[in-house]
């Protein structure tokens, strides 16, 4: 990830240095974009077409390089994207508008509160997601981003017990026993589940599919989060389809993620242009 973040800068500098004003990293999915109240009017396709015609192939090709060179890449990307437009807007191939600029402030505190927990009711869920401007539909459609990705032991083991004695006990009966068992092998007791990572579709964890979307049927997602939208009478007709339909399921992402990325961005004053991806000016 350290190594994509130098590529991108170094992209960034190439087209500053040919005095170009308005690039920003804020193209593909390593995008940061931020909720807020500005209009995304001044967004557009193509963006940078007359200013940095190459800005979004360069972004493309390095984010292809880095993820074949490391598959967790793709779902750290997502996962990026969905907390940062959560936080301070707060498979398929999507164009999104570009000619954002990145936000100026950065902050650990405005995390939490701001997203969704691995333990949200369905309840929860729905009143963030409402509070954000997406509806119940984009909140089982942008889950869909568990089919790739991994996850810290600590995110999910409340929903399981085992004691020294290797007694296993399954606290949370939404999760399929065999499941859970399993998950207890990757998870041992005593471990510093902070710090060990599963996977969090365990079929095709490497491909963007419908993969999740079946796995929750079977009872084998993997946060209370997962679980509770095919439990809930409100989704889990939209679960059924997506688990059926893989490509319903790529097309309603398309739409939802564009949906996601248009959200109170910050453009023109609003923001700013960042000289390294991690590091406010």
């Amino acid at each position: 990830m350290e190594k994509l973040k130098l590529q991108i800068n170094l992209i960034q500098t190439l087209c500053l240095h040919k005095k170009i004003q308005k690039f920003s990293l804020l193209i593909f999915l390593c995008s940061l974009i931020f909720f807020s109240k500005t209009s995304c009017s001044t967004l557009s396709f193509n963006f940078y077409g007359l200013s940095c015609p190459t800005a979004e192939l360069m972004v493309k090709n390095t984010v292809r390089s880095a993820s074949s060179m490391d598959p967790t890449i793709p779902g750290k990307l997502l996962r990026l994207f969905f907390h940062d437009c959560f936080v301070e807007a707060g498979g398929p191939n999507v164009q999104i508008p570009t000619g954002r600029r990145d936000g100026r402030i950065s902050l650990t505190t405005n995390v939490r509160p701001n997203i969704v927990d691995t333990s949200f009711t369905m309840d929860q869920m729905i009143n963030i997601f409402t509070i954000k401007g997406l509806s119940i539909d984009d909140l089982v459609i942008l889950s869909g981003a568990h089919t790739i990705g991994s996850a810290h032991c600590n995110a999910f083991s409340d929903r399981f017990r085992v004691d020294t004695n290797g007694n296993f006990t399954l606290i949370d009966p939404s999760l399929d026993k065999a499941y859970a068992t399993e998950l207890t092998k990757q998870c041992p007791a005593g471990a510093a589940t902070s710090t060990i990572t599963v996977k969090n579709d365990p079929q095709t964890p490497q491909l963007f599919d419908n993969q999740y979307y079946k796995d929750l049927i079977e009872h084998k997602g993997l946060f209370q989060s997962d679980s509770v939208l095919f439990n809930d009478v409100r989704t889990k007709e939209k679960v059924m389809k997506f688990a059926n339909d893989q490509d319903g399921f790529f097309r309603s992402w398309s739409q939802s993620f564009v949906r996601l990325s248009l959200l109170g961005v910050k453009s023109g004053e609003d923001g700013e242009v960042r000289t390294s991806c991690s590091v406010i000016n």
